[in-house]
């Protein structure tokens, strides 16, 4: 240990061990996250009225008996990093007759976003999903990597390929992709035309880059219908666009070329610098935010 015992004491040496546990256990929180969202944990609270007990909770999510215990450990991590709270207790009996009492679990501001619609559930489950986690193992050889190209992602050096090209080859991760972005934008959209809707107002027409299958085009679209919105995606994404909608889509590549609009909506996009030099139209040579 590199360290001075003459001026360190004890407690310190504990200290100093419980920081470096608190980050080698800290993925347990993800990880019992995961296991929320695999076993719907928050809609079987739900279901309950927005109060349930352990036994109420392991019924409805089928668990297997012997794994009750566990439930418990599960939910106490849960309850400490705020996903559920815990409400009170109610007789264990379901007559209410009993004299004995568990716990009752309820719905945080965090754990109600899981539920209902729109849900972050798609969203989480795909961040918290192997794909996008197990790249992580290799930060430490990708950052001494000086063989890869310099805008080469973790993402990509772990699987081969980007995110969205993997999703058009892998159609499970596909659907996983495709569902997870459209529940973000279906969240973030809903605030957007709030908060933002003098900038909608004053646009006559919309162009959604890279915008899927439209969830944020149409949020737009039914919230301010004089705005002519459309989506510009590649065309096997297009092939899968919603019929009967108002918004209007469009088949092509965002690192060649983008329709004519009053106003361009890009909630992601990325290139390489060098695809930016060799004539790339939209002037993004790296990852950017548009709100």
């Amino acid at each position: 240990m590199a360290l001075n015992d003459s001026t360190t004491n004890d407690q310190a040496l504990l200290d100093a061990q419980r920081e470096l546990w608190h980050h080698t256990f800290g993925y347990m929180k993800s990880m019992a996250l995961k296991a929320a969202l695999d076993l719907r944990i928050a809609d079987a609270i739900h279901h309950h009225g927005g109060a349930a007990t352990l036994p109420q909770i392991a019924t409805r999510v089928a668990l297997e008996p012997s794994k009750v215990p566990c439930l418990q450990r599960l939910m106490r991590v849960l309850t400490v990093t705020g996903v559920f709270t815990v409400l009170g207790h109610q007789p264990a009996d379901d007559n209410g007759d009993g004299d004995e009492h568990v716990a009752a679990y309820g719905l945080t501001p965090a754990s109600r976003l899981l539920v209902g619609s729109p849900s972050v559930s798609p969203f989480l489950a795909l961040m918290l999903d192997t794909s996008f986690v197990s790249p992580f193992f290799g930060l430490g050889t990708w950052l001494q990597q000086g063989k890869l190209p310099p805008d080469q992602s973790l993402f990509e050096m772990a699987h081969g390929k980007k995110p969205w090209d993997l999703a058009t080859r892998d159609p499970a991760f596909g659907s996983l992709f495709n569902e997870g972005m459209a529940a973000d934008s279906g969240f973030i959209m809903d605030i957007v035309v709030r908060e933002c809707a003098d900038v909608f107002r004053r646009v006559g027409s919309l162009v959604d880059v890279a915008g899927g299958l439209g969830g944020a085009a149409q949020a737009i679209s039914k919230a301010f219908p004089d705005v002519k919105c459309s989506v510009l995606d590649l065309p096997h994404i297009v092939a899968d666009a919603p019929a009967g909608t108002d918004v209007k889509y469009i088949a092509g590549d965002m690192f060649q070329s983008i329709p004519a609009g009053n106003a361009i909506f890009l909630k992601e996009g990325y290139t390489t610098k060098r695809r930016g030099r060799e004539g790339n139209n939209t002037g993004y040579g790296g990852w950017s935010r548009a709100t």
